[in-house]
């Protein structure tokens, strides 16, 4: 089947649906996704959303805050887009229906590692779903959007399937195949606009906070139609995950530590006094060497977030989430520490674009966890990205409205999905494998910390899987299994070929081969075309 619409967004997390809300005002609107509507990383953010609310807080200090999370890398512009029109943005959120914790009827601040003051808005820790929840609901509400759920966007509509010809040599994106699970058909998207907010590539690694979905299905999509993308060597790992051998990782949010809980060794040493001024509160990369250091030092599978010092009731207040979680666990975080490792957590490269979320492909915008926006540098400022995926979001309608009237559907016939010759997968072991595979060499190899060595090997293994994995795709017909595994596998390469580039350590990228920094100044992007 041909569906056309105006605007095409894939991905249904803050950025996607924060876009299809305000672009319902000049077109109709297609949001396809994964999952239900409401599976996104957004709905897994614990933290909270940073913006200048404070009368004590200034522009400047959160600038100052990003860029020296940023360590070098962040874009002074875009950075300074984000912290001036955040606040804007939060009240539109506050407007569709967002509610925010409060505190004597203020919306209360918190503050997080790497941040200078209070600056924090949460909802609890369920931040991310209080969110998605708001704009779920007023997605509903809106006629001119209409939301495909259980879909799987396989690859972006160029000239490459048109046959047309590019202009200036930049290629035009006129929308997606799409598969349908369903019906096992191949559906082809077609609209004047696309925008791609398909979340990060956490699910990479072996453990990883990120959900299921977060195959770096963007990323892949986007590199394979001719897109630009870079720093995909700063995969954050978030510092807290929770040590369990038989659930998924669970995030233990930033807040914790900002809320005064502490880090110590199974031995009851606090040994961030022995790293950084900021203790607990330093960034993400610094706490997360840290622990990956105090394991390797002592064998130990996890290190302890100390809470004890803490009321009881207060702790139950601000994190009723992660006490009941615990809890299943068989812990009370009110009377016992919690065993916490690192985990894959966060993108901050991926597809390059510039300060409206315009990509090097026509017509092609992207944002959230899939967008290279220059926000975040090295290192990802905690909190920063829900507010960059509502300022790109707003930036990329703005600047598409004004291109639209100029805009046709693609009149050249665009080509049928071709799955002649393929066949229904008999060995679905080999799947199961090869993603389990990538995700341990990932881990292992290039992980917190890297050497030239380490890369050299999961090159050579992630190579040798990429051939294996584009063989199985081109003999078998697609099942949404089959294209998140020839996405993943090719982001991981993208991932160590970006990291190879890196002669130095910097923010996330730490690597025994080139422990300092470069003279290199200004510090240069990892970009691959």
């Amino acid at each position: 089947m041909i569906f056309i619409s105006d605007f095409l967004v894939i991905g249904s997390g803050i950025a996607g649906l924060s876009y299809a809300l305000k672009a319902a005002k000049h077109g109709t609107v297609h949001v396809i996704t994964k999952k239900d509507s409401a599976e996104s990383s957004t709905n897994y953010a614990q933290g909270g959303i940073a913006a200048v609310f404070s009368p004590t807080d200034t522009f400047d200090s959160h600038i100052q805050d990003t860029l020296i999370a940023g360590d070098g890398l962040c874009d002074l512009e875009a950075v300074t887009q984000l912290v001036k029109e955040g606040p804007e943005r939060i009240n539109e959120l506050i407007e569709i229906g967002v509610k925010f914790s409060e505190r004597n009827g203020e919306i209360e601040l918190v503050k997080e590692g790497g941040h200078s003051i209070h600056r924090i808005l949460h909802a609890k820790d369920l931040t991310g779903k209080e969110i998605e929840r708001a704009l779920l609901a007023a997605t509903t509400e809106d006629e001119s959007i209409q939301v495909f759920e259980h879909r799987q966007a396989i690859d972006l509509i160029t000239e490459h399937h048109s046959g047309g010809v590019m202009k200036d040599g930049h290629p035009t994106c006129f929308g997606a195949y799409v598969l349908n699970p369903d019906s096992g058909k191949i559906d082809i998207f077609l609209s004047k606009i696309t925008y791609l907010c398909t979340g990060g590539a956490g699910q990479v690694y072996l453990h990883t906070t990120n959900p299921g979905i977060a195959t770096g299905d963007g990323i892949a999509m986007a590199h394979r139609a001719g897109a630009t993308v870079g720093n995909l060597e700063f995969m954050q790992f978030h510092p807290t995950s929770l040590y369990s051998k038989t659930r998924k990782r669970f995030l233990i949010s930033e807040a914790v530590r900002g809320h005064g809980a502490i880090l110590r060794n199974k031995t009851g040493e606090r040994f961030m006094e022995k790293v950084d001024p900021r203790l607990e509160l330093a960034t993400r990369d610094i706490v997360a060497r840290a622990i990956d250091r105090e394991m390797k030092q002592s064998g130990d599978d996890y290190v302890l977030l100390d809470l004890s010092s803490l009321p009881a009731e207060d702790i139950k207040d601000h994190f009723p989430n992660i006490f009941q979680t615990c809890l299943k666990e068989g812990i009370d975080i009110t009377k016992e520490p919690i065993p916490v490792v690192p985990a894959a957590h966060y993108m901050c490269g991926g597809v390059k674009c510039d300060l409206d979320g315009k990509t090097a492909i026509r017509n092609l915008y992207v944002g959230g966890e899939t967008a290279f926006t220059g926000v975040h540098g090295a290192n990802r400022l905690a909190s920063n990205s829900l507010l960059e995926a509502v300022v790109w979001a707003h930036r990329s309608v703005e600047d598409a409205v004004k291109v639209l009237p100029d805009l046709h559907f693609q009149t050249r016939k665009i080509p049928e999905w071709d799955d002649k010759g393929t066949t229904n997968a008999e060995e679905w072991i080999l799947v199961s494998h090869s993603f389990n595979e990538i995700k341990t060499i990932m881990w292992d190899y290039v992980g917190i910390v890297r050497s030239n060595l380490r890369l050299e090997r999961a090159q050579r293994r992630i190579a040798f899987l990429s051939k294996e994995v584009d063989e199985f795709y081109r003999r078998t017909r697609l099942t949404p299994e089959i294209v998140e595994l020839r996405n993943l596998v090719l982001v991981a390469s993208l991932i160590i070929e970006c990291a190879f580039l890196r002669k130095e350590s910097r923010g996330l990228h730490f690597t025994t081969d080139f422990p300092g920094k470069s003279d290199e100044n200004p510090p240069v992007n990892t970009v691959l075309l």
